[in-house]
């Protein structure tokens, strides 16, 4: 079986620039869909739209600067969030994927939290999604989870179906006498599942192996938890935006779920991935590219592309070049 993995692209300099002869898109240019549901901008992407809905996932202050300190990210926090506000319809919803970084003391995020109470929207949800694989050390408590926050503008549709998932009832406790009867929670009440709530444990962060994972892309986020939220807070038809593209999760789930999307990013490669994943997935019905990446076959007619490559991701997970 073929692998072409790719290094993380955010850190890899040389062969970024090999790459960006092959992106459609240069800083400030908008790519249009032929079939007229989405845009992607290789740029921060203000449309004249209205979206009902934002998915947020910005750099933890980690991968797209020289890492600021905390008063500069929060700063730049502010710029995004309040051009984000600006073009959502007056009833909309706002969701910020956001890390904590423990040994920092949890930054960004509790900064963040801190911002937003200064900001025009109403905080609704902290979310914890639950990392089946996690890191950890011998001297502190694994770090499984990753955190989503949920904001509202105005009074936006929450639709509750969403919430509901296939996790079986599991949890016992919480006893209560019913007809004279002492019960417990899982005797009581007509489904045998759970809702999803505020902390999602059914949902696995995406790794190598699976057919959506978007090779060179670091940390992204699965296509499950994108389509839960936008199934939650939108409708069919409706306008999502996502200034923060990277791996082009939002986009594909709302192609997927009958939305139309605006996403951009800053850089080229990421903006031309989000293209590539679109179609790719109208193409061949597949969600990522596993043990492939988007630009193999420009790196197949490469040999020195296709030899740094491998080197390069090599190096990145300490193995021996084959």
């Amino acid at each position: 079986m073929k692998n072409n993995p790719l290094p993380r692209l955010d850190t890899d300099d040389e062969l970024r620039r090999r790459l960006l002869s092959y992106c459609r898109l240069k800083p400030g240019q908008i790519w249009h869909d032929p079939q007229g549901e989405h845009r992607v901008g290789c740029c921060e992407l203000v449309g004249d739209s209205r979206p009902t809905l934002a998915i947020q996932d910005p750099p933890y202050n980690l991968v797209a600067f020289d890492v600021r300190n905390i008063a500069e990210y929060i700063q730049w926090c502010t710029l995004w969030v309040r051009n984000t506000h600006a073009v959502l319809a007056d009833d909309a919803s706002l969701y910020v994927w956001l890390g904590a970084d423990q040994n920092h003391g949890f930054q960004p995020l509790a900064d963040f939290m801190i911002m937003m109470r200064d900001e025009p929207f109403t905080p609704r949800s902290f979310i914890t999604m639950r990392n089946q694989r996690g890191y950890g050390t011998q001297k502190n408590w694994m770090a499984v989870r990753q955190e989503l926050l949920y904001y509202s503008k105005g009074l936006p549709i929450f639709n509750i179906q969403a919430e509901y998932t296939d996790i079986p009832k599991i949890l016992r406790g919480y006893y209560k006498e019913v007809g004279g009867e002492l019960t417990e929670n899982l005797d009581r009440g007509k489904a045998d599942t759970i809702r999803a709530g505020n902390v999602w444990v059914d949902i696995q962060q995406v790794f190598y192996r699976m057919g959506e994972n978007v090779s060179g892309c670091y940390a992204q986020k699965p296509l499950k938890s994108i389509e839960r939220i936008i199934r939650a807070s939108s409708s069919p038809g409706d306008v999502v935006i996502d200034l923060f593209a990277h791996s082009g999760t939002t986009l594909l789930a709302a192609e997927i779920l009958n939305r139309s999307c605006r996403t951009a990013d800053v850089d080229p490669i990421f903006s031309e991935i989000t293209i590539r994943r679109l179609e790719h997935y109208r193409r061949t019905g597949k969600l990522g590219w596993q043990n492939s990446n988007p630009f193999e076959r420009e790196i197949c007619h490469s040999e020195q592309i296709e030899e740094s490559a491998k080197v390069r991701y090599a190096s990145s997970k300490k193995l021996p070049v084959l």
